[in-house]
């Protein structure tokens, strides 16, 4: 079943054009299809804050702040897509030697000059990276290049894509909240 899924770019809002995944879809349509509406669930959390409001630790004594999680996001997408399935050695770009302090969770520790415009480009450059692999591959189970330290084996990019959309549900819960506390903004 192949269905175009919307593709949008920073400055749009993702709700607009966020399609509900088909209930009878094939596993690549299907993976695919909650994967970015999980994306797009993210993205619908941040758009429409200020800087500011986006580093806001909004839900103590916790500090996760909805800048954070996006960055965090960057970063899991880079891990799982550049450097284990495509076997790329790139470097973190929020976290640790990347980072001003060396900070390991600098991703989830957005500095005052930090912003939601440029971690929404960061993003939306390793999503198109993400999505381009994902066409490329003749299977869901191609195996990734490498192991990453939280795999006991090579994860084929079924286990990936599975991995990706639990990671963002997990996540979309915790932004849920802090847009809550934020602004009041309810819905998923």
């Amino acid at each position: 079943m192949d269905r175009e899924i919307p593709r949008w770019s920073v400055g749009v809002d993702p709700r607009a054009d966020r399609v509900d995944p088909h209930g009878a879809a094939d596993e690549r349509t299907a993976l695919a299809e909650w994967l970015d509406w999980h994306r797009r669930t993210l993205i619908a959390k941040v758009v429409g804050l200020d800087d500011e409001q986006a580093r806001r630790r909004a839900v103590p004594p916790s500090d996760l702040n909805l800048l954070g999680l996006l960055r965090h996001m960057v970063e899991v997408e880079r891990g799982w897509f550049r450097r284990c399935f495509a076997g790329l050695d790139v470097s973190p770009l929020y976290y640790g030697s990347a980072h001003p302090t060396g900070d390991p969770d600098g991703d989830m520790h957005p500095g005052e000059s930090d912003t939601v415009q440029e971690a929404l480009a960061a993003w939306e450059q390793e999503v198109a990276f993400a999505r381009a692999a994902v066409d490329a591959a003749s299977s869901f189970d191609d195996l990734s290049a490498t192991r990453r330290d939280r795999s006991p084996e090579q994860p084929n990019l079924r286990w990936i894509m599975v991995h990706m959309i639990e990671e963002y549900a997990r996540h979309n819960g915790h932004a849920d909240l802090l847009r809550e506390c934020i602004d009041g903004s309810v819905g998923d």
